[in-house]
């Protein structure tokens, strides 16, 4: 079973759409799902006690975890020296907090089964420093960090982890975007476009196959910088 955060929209819900079209069994959680089923669960991965609480679950029920998709995570653009205290603890909760938390919790279900692989999330903000967006591309820095330091602690144990940081992706996070905005985070990519989720989902189910075995402790900016 591969388990993907922030499920219910944008990149998360699309990269559940790939996999399940593999064939993969898939778990989804979001924060706020329509409902839950057997395919969606209800967790906050800000709340450690509720990651701890969904590995509890999964540990109970048996299920073989072999992959882990941190895709969890919010947004807000504004300037540092403007930015509410309780919008930046929400940032850095979610985006970072949630990404460690979640690999704490479930990794270990991983190396029961005999290993596996982890993608998280980050965002081209961090490489191209974005005016409006320190706080956010701060929160997902430090989830590059991360995922590099991670991925060495873990590869004795037969998991990989890697990170995507997409450049812009047609979802429901560029509605607020104004446009001229969107053209220069475009203009400065080495691909200057925006992307599908489909294609971001593409690369996440690369990097969770058996094709690449031999990737590990990457950062893969969509767009290229």
């Amino acid at each position: 079973m591969i388990v993907v955060t922030g499920a219910s929209r944008g990149l998360g819900a699309a990269v559940v759409e790939r996999l399940r079209a593999d064939g993969e069994a898939v778990l989804g959680v979001s924060r706020q799902p329509a409902e839950e089923s057997a395919g969606l669960r209800r967790c906050d991965v800000s709340r450690a006690e509720e990651v701890a609480a969904l590995a509890g679950d999964l540990r109970r029920e048996k299920h073989p975890v072999t992959g882990l998709v941190n895709a969890a995570g919010i947004a807000s653009m504004n300037l540092a020296l403007m930015m509410p205290a309780a919008t930046a603890r929400e940032l850095v909760a979610t985006n970072l907090l949630g990404t460690i938390y979640s690999c704490q919790q479930l990794v270990p279900l991983m190396v029961r089964q005999g290993g596996g692989a982890v993608v998280n999330f980050s965002t081209i903000a961090v490489a191209l420093g974005l005016r409006g967006e320190s706080v956010y591309a701060a929160s997902k820095a430090g989830v590059e960090g991360f995922t590099r330091a991670f991925a060495r602690e873990v590869s004795g144990l037969g998991v990989r982890v890697n990170c995507v940081a997409p450049g812009p992706v047609a979802t429901d996070l560029l509605a607020g975007v104004p446009e001229e905005a969107l053209e220069e985070v475009i203009a400065r990519q080495v691909l200057p476009r925006a992307f599908a989720p489909e294609e971001v989902a593409d690369l996440v189910a690369y990097l969770l196959s058996q094709r690449s075995q031999a990737l590990s402790g990457l950062v893969l900016p969509v767009g290229g910088v």
